[in-house]
């Protein structure tokens, strides 16, 4: 089947309309899009053991038009949880956003200059868990506003989990969005605060959940920069950095109980 053709069944599958089987196995362009998150390379340039970057893209696309790769990877941290005995839907997260730089290709429509971190490029916004997993992900561009883009991004989250009851933050987090949180999604906003005598690298509590997070997306060498044309393929990205860390976790034996 041409390339054409295989497009054209891959979006009658998609939307429901039936069509001809697709071409590819999903477990290896799945395997072709962790590559490139993990090892940082371009499109073009995937190896020719997975299938061709095209393809793989279209499903990358798709997917992260859909809702495809939030969903997978919600189904991925549920099982996590499960698995580390807590209940599947969280109750208390963390909140922070790291300032990125970001590449040539990224328009000045979702680019801007983080005063405070000296960077030019985007903002991710996130809200995890307390064991590090991924809640929520918004990118925006560098100078947004923490507390504005929190607004939003709580407010997806309470939705989207109802037992969410208490997020801890950072002080630039304080504010009308403490009292925000509070009544209008029923969210308790726990600012935790470096105390004006500690003095060099100081671990403060909770906080160092969201910086470990962080941490681990910078492993994935595709999030070292921000490559994404659009702030949804940035988004996508970090959920599919987060599914291999998941999957990871999933497949590591456990330890037999006596």
């Amino acid at each position: 089947m041409g390339g054409g053709q295989a497009a054209a069944a891959g979006a009658g599958l998609a939307s429901g309309r039936g069509g001809q089987p697709e071409v590819y196995c999903h477990r290896a362009i799945l395997d072709a899009i962790r590559y490139l998150v993990d090892n940082g390379t371009k499109w073009r340039a995937i190896p020719v053991d997975f299938p061709p970057w095209d393809r793989v893209y279209a499903f990358f696309r798709r997917w992260r038009d859909h809702g495809l790769v939030r969903e997978f990877h919600d189904r991925l941290r549920r099982r996590v949880r499960e698995q580390d005995g807590r209940d599947p839907e969280p109750s208390a997260g963390v909140i922070d956003s790291q300032s990125v730089k970001a590449d040539a290709v990224v328009g000045s429509d979702s680019r801007g200059f983080d005063g405070g971190k000296l960077i030019n490029g985007r903002k991710r916004h996130v809200v995890v868990d307390t064991l590090g997993l991924l809640l929520a992900v918004m990118v925006t561009a560098a100078d947004a506003g923490d507390r504005a883009a929190a607004q939003v991004l709580l407010a997806q989250v309470a939705a989207a989990h109802h037992l969410l009851a208490l997020v801890w933050a950072d002080g630039g987090y304080t504010g009308s969005l403490v009292e925000y949180s509070l009544t209008a999604l029923a969210v308790v906003l726990a600012i935790v605060k470096r105390s004006d005598d500690m003095r060099g690298f100081v671990v403060l509590p909770k906080r160092w959940i969201v910086e470990r997070f962080f941490a681990h997306l910078m492993q994935s060498r595709r999030l070292v920069r921000d490559f994404e044309r659009s702030t949804g393929s940035a988004e996508a990205m970090v959920y599919w950095s987060m599914t291999t860390l998941m999957t990871r976790r999933l497949a590591r034996p456990r330890p037999s109980r006596a």
